[in-house]
């Protein structure tokens, strides 16, 4: 597999990314929580845009795979600030975002932010608000006491180590929650959700799609899909995703 490059940003973080140049709009992935761009949905995505001559691009947040900083240092702002600054220094025009879990949180946060320069979104598994959502309400007396005097707890992960979860991560992500107020698209969305993921319920899709305002918005529930979403069905749903928010976009 090839180097990555580096995005120097003006917050001093050192971003590695994977990029390659190709037809608009161009095609952003955007990862989950403590995951990396080289998962199956972020690689086969990259194969997909290039079988079509698509621009695309996938990177690490910081604290993530091949960039600077610890992961425990960071905090969705961080990781927001990162995303942003991938969008707006690596490409031209507006992008297709396709989040996956945290990564449907970031994009969302980016959509909002910057509705210009987003052409379509794509999620899967979105996970909006899961350190106050999920994170905070699910935690016992014992653990909230835990996290706001020793200021970090661990929570065990299926996907390896535990995670150690920071009170400025919860506290942090109170300052960036998209669910709490009025949240327009203005362009065409398409939300993908597996029916047994037992990371992010179906029920997040259902409030994230009863939540957002837009023209063009269409929620498509996968049964019995996990949360990975990464079987040949899954991923082949996620390029038609793409492929159809890239034929709508503009019409919206």
């Amino acid at each position: 597999m090839s180097e990555p490059a580096f995005l120097e940003t003006d917050t001093g973080r050192r971003l590695a990314y994977h990029r390659h140049a190709g037809a608009g709009p161009g095609v952003i992935f955007l990862g989950g929580f403590n995951s990396d761009m080289d998962g199956t949905k972020a690689l086969w995505l990259e194969a997909w845009a290039r079988a079509r001559g698509r621009a695309f691009l996938r990177f690490d947040y910081s604290g993530h795979g091949r960039s600077s900083g610890a992961f425990t240092e960071g905090c969705i702002g961080d990781w927001a600030a990162d995303a942003r600054a991938v969008l707006e220094g690596l490409t031209t025009g507006p992008q297709i975002l396709v989040g996956s879990s945290m990564g449907g949180w970031i994009a969302l946060l980016l959509a909002r932010a910057l509705p210009a320069r987003v052409a379509g979104l794509v999620t899967v598994a979105a996970a909006p608000d899961f350190t106050e959502e999920s994170m905070w309400a699910g935690f016992d007396a014992a653990q909230r006491a835990a996290l706001l005097t020793e200021g970090r707890i661990a929570l065990p992960s299926d996907y390896g180590e535990p995670y150690i979860i920071t009170r400025r991560l919860i506290e942090e992500g109170r300052e960036n929650l998209v669910l709490r107020s009025p949240l327009d698209l203005p362009f065409p969305v398409r939300f993908l959700q597996g029916t047994c993921d037992g990371d992010v319920d179906m029920s997040v899709a259902l409030t994230l799609l009863d939540h957002v305002t837009g023209p063009d918005i269409r929620l498509t529930l996968v049964k019995g899909a996990d949360h990975r979403f990464s079987d040949p069905d899954c991923l082949a749903l996620i390029g038609a995703a793409v492929d159809e928010v890239s034929a709508r976009a503009g019409r919206a």
